[in-house]
């Protein structure tokens, strides 16, 4: 008995010896460089940073530290660290250019949209590589389509892509109808039912979503927003059960505040926008924070179309030197297109002392998100 002890005990010395030699081997330490420190808002000269197993496990000063001989060393020295940037709220399906959005503003007759579809897919490497260039090491995309779904796979744990998250199609009881019958290239899916919203979940299911995204219009249907948000609730609550039963969280679009907390009273784990018809009041924030709801306030959009659409864009150095050339030179074509009227009507509709109040008025509710 005592042998097979002390045999039992040489095993276990041994495998800690092998582990031991393991965890040393995966040491990676990134020496004399700056640390952003976000937290402060300071940055840190001279610093060691410790990496095992893929995760930093130590930050001391260059000084004091002692590394190990077999280690893999980085100089960092003239260089700065810091965390990788979320981009919580992107599409893959758009473009980002002028032609992305047919809802919006139709430029299909210049433009078609089978193209901007193609364009999408070819485009998807170059725009994850823009991301890494510019710190960005984690995209949400909050509203895909199969097709997206299937080609992400492409990108897992590729060096140069960012790590993505990406829902599937919008389920929704309103289609834009420039989006209908796209097969795969969809970014909605109608429901019209609590059969159809059950339904659109389990067909997701295969593709292996990250989380469900609920697009919650009200009010298109000739109702208030109220009655029509009630009206749509049981489909988006059978939604909500449907992807926590698969395990799955749900982001919601919801805009306005009776929108937000019908969906964060049922179940919402992700709001991808701030309420923008109305002052939250402190018992919706305490909602939020009962029911752990993480919101995500997209403070730059509605500026941004309005720039883009009334021929306000005003690019910077950087942004030239780091875009897709193709896609911010879009964002200038209403001065070229021939569609006066159209051109016209969107810029005065956007000049507007009516639009820019409105616009001001929006951001006042939302930045104190």
């Amino acid at each position: 008995m005592e042998k097979i002890t002390k045999q039992i005990m040489k095993t276990i010395i041994f495998l800690i010896a092998i582990c031991t030699s393991f965890v040393v081997y995966s040491q990676t330490y990134i020496t004399n460089v700056t640390i952003g420190d976000v937290e402060n808002q300071k940055l840190i000269q001279n610093q060691t940073v410790v990496i095992i197993n893929d995760l930093i496990s130590e930050i001391q000063s260059s000084q004091k530290m002692k590394i190990p001989a077999n280690a893999k060393v980085i100089d960092g020295m003239g260089k700065y660290l810091f965390p990788g940037l979320i981009d919580a709220h992107i599409h893959f399906f758009q473009n980002g250019g002028l032609y992305s959005r047919p809802d919006v503003i139709d430029l299909r007759k210049f433009v078609s949209y089978e193209d901007e579809i193609a364009a999408t897919k070819i485009n998807m490497e170059d725009k994850l590589r823009r991301y890494i260039q510019n710190g960005i090491t984690t995209v949400i995309d909050v509203g895909a389509s199969y097709h997206f779904l299937k080609q992400r796979n492409d990108f897992i744990d590729k060096p140069f892509a960012p790590t993505i998250f990406m829902t599937g199609p919008l389920s929704t009881t309103y289609e834009p109808k420039v989006y209908e019958n796209l097969h795969d290239d969809e970014p909605f899916y109608l429901t019209k039912t609590v059969e159809d919203g059950i339904k659109s979940v389990k067909n997701q299911l295969p593709y292996k979503p990250d989380f469900i995204k609920i697009w919650y219009i009200a009010g298109l249907d000739g109702l208030s927003v109220e009655e029509s948000a009630r009206k749509n609730l049981p489909i988006v609550k059978a939604i909500i059960d449907e992807a926590h039963k698969n395990k799955l969280k749900v982001a919601v679009h919801a805009t306005e505040r009776i929108t937000a907390q019908l969906a964060v009273e049922n179940g919402a784990d992700f709001l991808v926008h701030s309420v923008d018809d109305e002052i939250l009041k402190p018992d919706f924030i305490q909602l939020l924070k009962k029911k752990n709801t993480i919101v995500c306030p997209t403070l730059v959009v509605s500026r941004n179309y309005s720039n883009s659409l009334g021929q306000m864009v005003n690019f910077n150095l950087y942004e030239f030197e780091k875009s897709d050339a193709f896609q911010l030179g879009s964002l200038s074509d209403l001065k070229h297109i021939t569609d006066t009227a159209l051109v016209s009507r969107y810029r005065d509709l956007i000049q507007s002392q009516k639009r820019k109040e409105k616009l001001i008025e929006e951001e006042k509710i939302c930045s104190p998100i």
